[in-house]
């Protein structure tokens, strides 16, 4: 049996864990010791293995803009932020915008996004449906009044390539990652023990929860904290198309099924029923929610989907927050010492560079110091005072 010491230790190694950990060891005016813990040192089943991996900017709420708009100036940036010994990561992003689309009852909400989106300065073109079939050709439009597209800005990377990078940048600055499942308790005043499988603890004024929908409730319940945050299985499929569709966008139905190239084909998926949505237990596939729900959709959409031949499939799970769908972010009042990031509902790893850099902001200094991530503190549950996000999918 052993004891450490640690000034941060960092539940959950992967892109979110990471992030916080890369940052904050990035930091000049930081010099502690960091530990990451990550139960699943393959990343076998971890959300940012699993992903759909995109980045966009058309949110309805101000805070979720902002945070992605650093987050795509920070994905294009990645070569030189996380370079080790002169070799450059490349996540190969792609910007080929969301194509959100409206029906004549939803478009109003579409034009008010839109309006707070180009406010905020991000790159979003709004189009009436006459628009849309001179943009696309290929988009069957007889329901629609509109869309936005992301016209930079915004599409689609390797969230698994951004996620080993975060890891080995941190690595390389000293970084220590345990490959163990943790528990936590007090160990006396402003201390907390981490214990591992193996009877080894480590002592530590602050842990950081970024353990996701592997066990961030448990953690926190720990901690002697309730947060409504439960796994919820999501499916990818894959299938391929005979015809060219060019400049395909990452295009979400007003269903909110979605669908976006990868490599010569697509994968697509889409939210099952909130009646048929039960917590994750597993990572079977539902091909029947392809088979009765995605696939019909997309061939209404897309003519030319009508004609696919289907390939793998694989489940993931998000950290789904039951309140409002969003992070809680940052410290808890009352429980020194104790930070989360947590219930980001799929979007974790385009959230991961502006959270990493705010959580490292408010360790180091108590405070966030560029962009202000206050509007994601948990302390909003309960003040009842959710972030309505129009744009959920």
């Amino acid at each position: 049996m052993t004891h450490q010491t640690a000034d941060v230790v960092i539940l959950g190694g992967a892109v979110m864990g990471s992030s916080v950990a890369c940052h904050l060891a990035q930091r000049e005016d930081f010099s502690g010791r960091i530990i990451v813990v990550e139960a699943d040192p393959s990343y076998e089943i971890c959300a940012s293995a699993r992903s759909a991996a995109s980045i966009r900017q058309q949110f309805s709420s101000a805070i979720n803009i902002e945070i992605s708009l650093y987050g795509i100036k920070y994905l294009r940036e990645i070569g030189a932020q996380l370079a080790v010994d002169g070799n450059r990561p490349v996540i190969d992003l792609h910007e080929g915008g969301y194509l959100f689309l409206a029906t004549p009852d939803k478009q109003h909400i579409l034009q008010e996004n839109h309006q707070l989106q180009q406010e905020l300065g991000a790159d979003i073109g709004f189009y009436d449906a006459d628009g849309l079939v001179a943009k696309f050709p290929w988009l069957n439009t007889s329901d629609l009044a509109a869309g936005c597209h992301g016209l930079t800005g915004e599409g689609w990377f390797d969230g698994y390539g951004l996620m080993q990078a975060f890891r080995k940048k941190a690595r390389s600055l000293g970084v220590d990652y345990f490959s163990r499942k943790a528990a936590i308790e007090r160990e006396g005043a402003g201390y907390w023990s981490v214990r591992l499988p193996d009877g080894a603890t480590v002592s530590t004024p602050i842990v950081v929860n970024c353990t996701g929908a592997s066990g961030g409730a448990d953690i926190c319940r720990q901690a002697g904290i309730d947060v409504p945050i439960v796994p919820k299985k999501r499916c990818v499929f894959t299938f391929e198309c005979r015809d060219d569709l060019a400049k395909f966008p990452l295009l979400i139905d007003p269903t909110g099924t979605y669908v976006r190239p990868e490599g010569t084909g697509y994968i697509c998926g889409s939210a099952p029923p909130e009646d048929q949505d039960p917590d994750a237990t597993d990572f079977d596939v539902d091909y029947g929610l392809f088979e009765e729900h995605i696939w019909p959709v997309l061939a209404n959409r897309v003519p030319a989907f009508e004609a696919i031949k289907p390939g793998a499939a694989w489940a993931g799970t998000y950290d789904m927050n039951l309140f409002d769908h969003n992070a809680f972010l940052g410290g808890v009042a009352g429980v020194d010492g104790f930070y989360m990031a947590l219930g980001f509902s799929g979007h974790g790893l385009q959230q991961s560079p502006a959270v990493g850099r705010g959580l490292s902001e408010l360790i180091a200094t108590g405070s966030y110091q560029t962009l202000d991530l206050t509007p994601l503190a948990f302390d909003r549950l309960a003040a009842d005072r959710p972030i309505v996000e129009k744009n959920v999918v």
